[in-house]
């Protein structure tokens, strides 16, 4: 007999890889970092707020790509909620689901492979400032 999941639970499983889906894209990761440091119940503005702070980008790209594929993806799962005028976003009620991944990553920076962690900007900073170095300027 094979070993079947309950099909009225959501399983953990789908739930993990609805976190991993979502944290998968950059745009999508800096904009959970910039939930993170926003208030609880704070809206941040977008397309700025998820914008790699180490790369050029080119806002109305960006800001087609929230639109049409990111934040629809983010709201789906309900991490986000989202308006498009103002164009903003906001903490979902199952955003604690992919904050905590963001957070241990972060917490835990020290300890990745440093090809994980060069040219990402926050995850450098995070690196600095548990070695108890000044940040660069």
């Amino acid at each position: 007999m094979a070993n079947r999941s309950p099909p009225t639970a959501y399983r953990a499983v789908d739930r993990w890889n609805d976190v991993f889906d979502a944290l998968r894209a950059e745009p999508r990761r800096q904009l959970v970092l910039s939930l993170l440091e926003a208030s609880i119940d704070g809206w941040i503005t977008l397309p700025d707020a998820a914008a790699d702070p180490n790369r050029s980008v080119d806002r109305e790209t960006l800001t087609v790509e929230l639109f049409h594929h990111h934040l629809p993806l983010l709201a789906e799962s309900g991490y986000v909620r989202w308006e498009s005028d103002p164009f903003r976003a906001a903490r979902g009620p199952r955003f604690d689901e992919v904050a905590v991944v963001v957070e241990s990553v972060r917490e835990n920076a020290d300890r990745l492979p440093e090809r994980l962690v060069d040219g990402c900007h926050t995850l450098e900073r995070e690196r600095r400032e548990d070695s108890g170095l000044s940040p660069r300027r």
